[in-house]
């Protein structure tokens, strides 16, 4: 099958900054966008961004794509670039701060190729794994599920869109205490493929089980918080037994080479896949 576009989605963490201070990062930001921009994709996503910290580097280094970013009070924005070739309809969505107005909304992004439809909602979803960040995130969830209605009955005479949700979905699980009713975050997780299932979509498989390094001296074990969730009809680039590519810290062979690339670039990984026409 023939590629109708690439994407490439990373949560750069806010280039080290501290969260008291998320205008001046503490990593350079160069080749953390330099990075980005070796991956070579028809579509970027980048989580935890300021536009005026990110700016100047980024339409320098990446001068062929025009870029989008999400805005409000909250501060963790998501930065949505796409080549300047395709044909593309930007929108922010509100509804995906579920009445939170820190939280970020949804970012969805509509690429045309071959008079097809692609619609991809690029996400934050809230962290924390505290009852309250639980509940808010299984709301943000279950919006982008009925977002997938909304777009089937917009998609006319196809009757199904080619819908993709995906980013930093912080699948972390729930601590509840003085209860036995904690939910793990593989709980979280398996919990996701079956809402997806009913929906008639699928959590794509990647090609490392985690996304999220806490360092090898943390007491945290590594996490798998960044996911792509797509119409079950859609076909993706296989990369061995996966369709999503996990690039980063996963590549670095020892605990000390995957804390250096951390320090360097971001604690999560990037992912990158490949959609085929549909």
């Amino acid at each position: 099958m023939a590629k109708a576009f690439s994407v490439a989605s990373w949560n750069v963490e806010h280039f080290g900054a501290m969260h008291k201070n998320k205008g001046k990062p503490k990593k350079p930001i160069g080749p953390i966008i330099e990075f980005l921009a070796q991956q070579h994709a028809d579509v970027v996503a980048v989580y935890e961004v300021v536009g005026s910290t990110v700016y100047d580097t980024i339409v320098t280094v990446m001068p062929d794509y025009q870029f989008h970013i999400t805005e409000g009070p909250q501060a963790q924005e998501i930065l949505i670039g796409v080549k300047r070739t395709f044909s593309s309809f930007y929108t922010q969505r509100l509804e995906f701060k579920s009445g939170v107005s820190v939280l970020r909304p949804g970012s969805l992004l509509t690429i045309q190729v071959d008079g097809k439809a692609y619609p991809l909602l690029f996400l934050h979803l809230k962290s924390l794994t505290e009852p309250r960040g639980f509940g808010l995130r299984d709301d943000q969830t279950e919006r982008a599920l009925k977002l997938r209605k909304v777009l089937d009955k917009a998609s006319c005479s196809e009757g199904q869109a080619n819908y993709i949700f995906l980013g930093d979905l912080n699948t972390m699980g729930m601590n509840l205490t003085f209860s036995t009713k904690d939910v793990s975050a593989d709980e979280e997780v398996q919990r996701l493929q079956k809402r997806v299932k009913n929906r008639k979509m699928q959590v794509l498989d990647k090609s490392y089980p985690e996304t999220y390094w806490p360092g090898s001296k943390s007491s945290y074990s590594p996490g798998n918080l960044d996911h792509v969730v797509a119409a079950d009809h859609m076909r993706f680039k296989a990369f061995g037994a996966a369709h999503i590519d996990i690039r980063g810290w996963p590549q670095e062979t020892t605990p000390e080479k995957r804390d250096a690339w951390t320090r360097k670039y971001s604690d999560h990984a990037l992912l990158y896949f490949e959609v085929q026409k549909v």
